[in-house]
């Protein structure tokens, strides 16, 4: 942990740059929230130069942790969802630090850094084994957490359930497309879990994405065997998990 117990976050999605100096304790904001419209089109150097605006406008001069989403290996972006398509094969990690004036940084994929900020201080904060977070929304993104150890880029809304990749049979977007009920929808997301489940045997799953909010209405209606939980940080799971990954060297 940082000589002060903070470090700063900044979760890069499709309308917003988001950041914040992140209390390493409590997995709190230290401060509030900064967001600037991310840029269109969301070129590397776009999305760099509005990094290095929150940065200045925070005031903060230590090592930075962001997210992307995207898969990212040796801090190099191997995929682009929500950002422009020149992301791809980019060295994230160059890119930002030499935005930032040459200092630290560590760039992960934006599901993981919710299954971090979750595991650490969020909805699987008790629990020992095996965590697997889950992001309805758009897409399906994942992040596998075997005691507080990250399994980087799992990619698991991409795997074929019954013939259809998971994040098309049991995003949150495929219920509003389909106009479907929450059982109807509940009906396939329990499809997913259970071939997950019986691949993985995870000890918890933490459902997140907006739909997260209406945890009550669906998590009742699954039918797989392992406990579903909703997320609890929200929207500032990728902030805190940003940070944390600065924080403690994580280079996926």
């Amino acid at each position: 942990m940082s000589a002060r117990g903070q470090a700063f976050g900044i979760d890069i999605g499709g309308s917003g740059v988001k950041g914040a100096v992140v209390d390493l304790a409590t997995g709190e904001l230290a401060h509030e929230r900064i967001k600037i419209s991310t840029p269109h089109p969301a070129t590397p150097n776009a999305i760099a130069e509005t990094v290095a605006r929150l940065v200045t406008q925070a005031d903060w001069d230590g090592p930075v942790g962001l997210t992307l989403p995207s898969v990212v290996v040796n801090g190099i972006a191997r995929t682009a969802a929500n950002i422009d398509k020149s992301w791809i094969d980019t060295d994230a990690n160059q890119l930002f630090s030499l935005a930032l004036g040459g200092r630290q940084v560590a760039v992960v994929n934006d599901a993981d850094a919710a299954g971090l900020a979750e595991d650490r201080y969020g909805a699987a904060r008790s629990i020992d084994g095996l965590v697997m977070l889950l992001t309805f929304g758009t897409g399906i993104g994942s992040a596998l957490l075997h005691h507080g150890v990250l399994v980087p880029n799992t990619e698991l809304g991409h795997l074929e359930i019954h013939g259809k990749e998971a994040e098309h049979r049991a995003a949150s977007s495929v219920k509003e497309r389909k106009n479907l009920s929450y059982k109807e929808w509940a009906g396939e997301v329990s499809k997913v879990l259970v071939t997950l489940e019986n691949l993985f045997w995870p000890t918890v799953f933490v459902a997140g994405g907006g739909i997260s909010r209406d945890a009550e209405h669906w998590i009742p209606l699954l039918a797989n065997r392992t406990p579903v939980v909703a997320a609890k940080l929200r929207n500032t799971a990728g902030i805190v998990g940003a940070a944390m990954a600065v924080d403690s060297g994580i280079a996926p």
